[in-house]
């Protein structure tokens, strides 16, 4: 065989072997690698994690986990410091797109609202970001912070405004507690502010007021009305009166959260406890639950009228019927008497 003829094939099987090659490369590097038959899928990397533990989790979605170490390697991910966060993997990407989308954190909409007491936001909080409940909730009451925030163990949930946010999924307890600070800071605005002043309220005093008005009627067209009856009160000196401090006091007394109470009874008005108000005649200590924005606005701008009382109404469920003296009161309450009798309800 001659040399020219040597150097022929020796260069064809060298240019073969760049092609399949290149091919194998191109098949690790862009060729789909993902195993899942949804569209996509949301994958959570704990913090602390390393590139074992990465791999780990990913081998539930990643068909070929030797092609996408391989890529993974290249791309001198293995090396990065911190690999945990929430990441958006679609169907059929390959090796390349997969590394790259475990660079990008995708935050997390975080929402909550409704809740009766701070155990059950750390219980809501904790199903939407890493931070566990109990973390959550020795963060929220840790002394230092709510010292030198101006809150007590007691009114703490009037800091957290219901609404949507954006959080990274890895976010830690104490960093989600202290961007609630801040956002309870901006919501309690200069203008805010001062309305809860012209009512003899701080903003702490107005989110326990509204968390009552909040229980009292889920109508929002109607809380401004019946926020109105509460600071009458509240400017005459009165005890509020409100079934639902009442309501809260014996649960919280007797530690059963889940019992349901549609009536109070006379012997639930002799609770002693500091969220009785018709056993006290101040504001309790915090909110019954955490109000939403409307109830909170409620009490900031008040319908203006002379009602002292109101009980619901038989005629217009939902709503309520006010009275300016005792007498057009006790007719509205004998009605409600009457009707939840006939209803069979006893507690």
């Amino acid at each position: 065989m001659t040399t020219r003829k040597i150097i022929g094939l020796a260069s064809v099987a060298i240019v073969t072997g760049l092609i399949v090659y290149g091919y194998i490369m191109y098949r690790n590097i862009f060729s789909g690698n993902t195993k899942f038959t949804q569209r996509e899928v949301y994958v959570t990397i704990p913090t602390g994690s390393d590139y074992e533990a990465v791999k780990k989790i990913m081998a539930q979605y990643v068909d070929d986990m030797e092609r996408f170490d391989g890529v993974a390697e290249k791309k001198s991910y293995p090396q990065r410091d911190d690999k945990s966060g929430r990441f958006l993997i679609t169907r059929g990407m390959n090796s390349n797109d997969i590394v790259n989308a475990l660079r990008v954190n995708v935050p997390v909409d975080l929402t909550f609202n409704n809740q009766e007491r701070l155990e059950d936001l750390a219980g809501r909080v904790s199903h939407q970001i890493e931070a566990d409940s109990l973390s959550l909730l020795t963060a929220f009451k840790d002394p230092e912070f709510l010292k030198e925030n101006g809150f007590t163990e007691d009114d703490v949930l009037s800091m957290f405004i219901p609404n949507s946010y954006e959080f990274f999924w890895n976010t830690s307890a104490t960093k989600f507690r202290d961007r609630m600070a801040k956002e309870f800071r901006k919501f309690w605005d200069e203008d805010r502010t001062a309305k809860a002043k012209a009512q003899n309220l701080t903003p702490i005093q107005a989110t326990v007021l509204a968390s009552i008005v909040h229980k009292e009627t889920v109508k929002k067209d109607e809380r401004p009305r019946v926020a109105g009856v509460y600071l009458n009160r509240y400017a005459k000196g009165m005890k509020l009166e409100a079934d639902p401090t009442v309501i809260f006091a014996v649960k919280k007394n007797s530690g059963d959260w889940n019992q349901v109470i549609k009536r109070v009874l006379n012997k639930d008005l002799a609770t002693d406890s500091p969220y009785n108000t018709y056993m006290y005649a101040t504001l309790p200590p915090g909110p019954i639950a955490m109000p939403d924005i409307t109830a909170i606005d409620a009490v900031l701008n008040p319908e203006k009228h002379n009602y002292i009382y109101f009980c619901a109404s038989v005629t217009n469920f939902g709503y309520h019927e006010f009275a300016v003296t005792p007498a057009q009161h006790e007719a509205n309450r004998q009605k409600y008497v009457a009707w939840i009798n006939s209803q069979g309800i006893k507690r």
